[in-house]
């Protein structure tokens, strides 16, 4: 396994990389993980990683990405290829610097790649697409996430990509979470679980509640993520002053569930940006009602009536219209958080492991028919 990002950091892809590669491990494979470290900080649990030098911020899709800009890692990769002769190497975004790009020069074997990105501007791999396609050349097969991710690479770098979504622990999110005793006093919880980036929408889900708050007093906002609020969310707090709005902070993944557990709406009122939709296959496994903004990445996961309600992103006012459907209907709300939980199972790593590693015998199987 390939990570570009640093695996000290919390996020999306690195909690993929480790999840997949530990059930991997339990199917009876050897896996190693490849991918930066910040030392000073302290790392997910992966035993088999190995470490491949420090990584710097970059900004990227109105986030930060800490990725490796050193070319002196080149050597480190040729020297841990030689060694291990792996079967298989997976790269996660392996069109992304440096790392992703030193390891497909120096492979010798299957490379597969995953792509997890989907921007709503095509910018980067329009600028980017002449100087990495040589690598792109490399990979033996291409997973997608998503649709979305699925368009976005396909544009650029067109070839078969096999569709496999990211995977969840279900059982975490389900078995035996207790809500926080604070939040059990009658009041009708919306939760927002996410960093505090402006791409996430926050502003937009505090503009809808400081609304509904003046014709359901009855309700909260919890706040769960890691960061700062932005001008425009510190502006909205201070401007309209709404009451019961608990701004949490960031949150271990072992407390997280408690979080979902104690929440009776929950709400993702992102911008763009998003392949995918880990936040709501969390809400899905906890049983919860969803709504969610009508972007690809999201409704790729979600069937409106279904699992959840969607509505037009960056519009508050159609937000406070979707979350009063479900505050005034507790029951169909119920209806909607059970539908998730039944198709749910689906993103269970058991399942999406299984792909993948089906995946890899396709790929080698074709490239040793490739080489006869």
């Amino acid at each position: 396994m390939v990570s570009p990002y640093d695996f000290a950091w919390p996020g999306g892809v690195t909690a993929h990389v480790s999840q997949l590669a530990q059930q991997l491990t339990h199917c009876g494979h050897q896996v190693k993980v490849l991918a930066p470290h910040s030392p000073s900080r302290e790392n997910l649990e992966t035993d088999d990683l190995v470490p491949m030098g420090r990584s710097v911020p970059v900004p990227s899709g109105g986030s930060i990405a800490r990725v490796s800009l050193s070319l002196k890692v080149y050597r480190r990769v040729q020297q841990v290829l030689e060694q291990e002769r792996f079967d298989v190497i997976h790269l996660h975004e392996p069109l992304a610097p440096v790392l992703p790009l030193c390891v497909l020069e120096c492979s010798n074997t299957v490379n597969v790649g995953t792509f997890h990105a989907y921007y709503n501007r095509q910018h980067l791999y329009r600028f980017s697409q002449p100087i990495v396609k040589r690598w792109h050349q490399r990979l033996h097969g291409g997973i997608a996430v998503s649709p979305a991710a699925h368009k976005y690479v396909h544009n650029f770098f067109p070839r078969e990509y096999r569709i496999i979504p990211n995977g969840i622990d279900v059982d975490h999110f389900t078995r035996n979470c207790e809500p926080w005793p604070q939040f059990r006093d009658g009041k009708t919880n919306i939760l927002f679980v996410g960093r505090m980036e402006k791409r996430k929408g926050l502003r937009y889900l505090l503009e809808a509640y400081s609304r509904l708050k003046w014709e359901y007093p009855n309700i909260r906002l919890i706040v769960v993520g890691p960061g700062n609020l932005d001008k425009d969310s510190h502006r909205i707090l201070s401007a309209r002053n709404p009451q019961d709005v608990v701004l949490i902070g960031g949150v271990s993944y072992a407390d997280l569930p408690r979080y979902y557990a104690s929440a009776d709406i929950y709400c993702s009122p992102a911008t763009g940006q998003e392949s995918f939709g880990i936040v709501l296959l969390e809400a899905m496994a906890a049983g919860k009602p969803i709504v969610a903004s009508a972007i690809e990445g999201y409704m790729g996961i979600i069937k409106p009536g279904e699992q959840g309600l969607l509505f037009p992103r960056r519009d508050p006012e159609a937000l406070a219209e979707v979350l009063a459907t479900l505050i005034n209907n507790p029951e169909y709300a119920l209806q909607l958080g059970t539908r998730g939980r039944q198709m749910v199972d689906q993103y269970r790593w058991k399942v999406v492991a299984k792909q993948v590693e089906s995946y890899y015998y396709d790929c080698i199987a074709e490239n040793h028919a490739d080489t006869r």
